[in-house]
């Protein structure tokens, strides 16, 4: 069911206008205009090998948060889409970071190398990772995709498995933008 939120865009809307979110099968797409994006999103854990992780050190960046399970279906489809979506993108200034939830140490890891996922992810099994982007992603269900903007500001998001020509889009799109202070 696609939900028509104030303020966001459509995909495939013109930039000015206001519209519904997209839904197509079990995703719906919602893209937020650059004047409606809010403040930036704070996100910092510790990641499955135990790493810190806080991508306020990847401003200037476009960052792409997925949420995930290993005993997720939708994840386990979108997770290829995912790994050559990412490792495409890597010097284009595009980082990728997920957000593991329900899932032990191992499980996590073991779906990360059997899907080729190279980026990090948070383990989230506190659930404070996801308490933090409340305000932007549901209080339940995974697959969750969330893109922000260089400035850290959401600019997209995808509510179900994200398909790499959404994907591709979305990240094309926020790519286009211009720089941050090149205005």
């Amino acid at each position: 069911m696609a939900v028509q939120l104030t303020g966001f865009l459509s995909a495939g809307q013109d930039a000015a206008a206001e519209g519904p979110s997209v839904a197509a099968g079990n995703r719906t797409v919602t893209e937020y205009a650059p004047e409606d994006r809010g403040e930036p999103v704070t996100l910092s854990g510790t990641g499955l090998t135990g790493e810190a992780i806080d991508i306020a050190a990847w401003r200037g960046d476009v960052v792409v948060i997925n949420v995930w399970g290993s005993w997720c279906a939708p994840c386990r489809e979108e997770a290829p889409i995912l790994a050559a979506t990412s490792a495409a993108y890597a010097d284009q200034g595009v980082r990728f970071v997920g957000i593991n939830v329900r899932d032990n140490s191992a499980a996590a890891i073991a779906f990360e190398e059997s899907y080729g996922i190279s980026y990090p992810s948070i383990d989230d099994s506190n659930g404070k990772a996801l308490l933090s982007l409340a305000e932007h992603l549901p209080g339940a269900g995974v697959p969750v995709t969330l893109l922000l903007d260089r400035d850290g500001r959401p600019a997209a998001r995808v509510l179900g498995a994200v398909q790499e020509s959404t994907l591709t889009a979305l990240v094309d799109t926020v790519l286009a933008e211009p720089t941050p202070g090149s205005s």
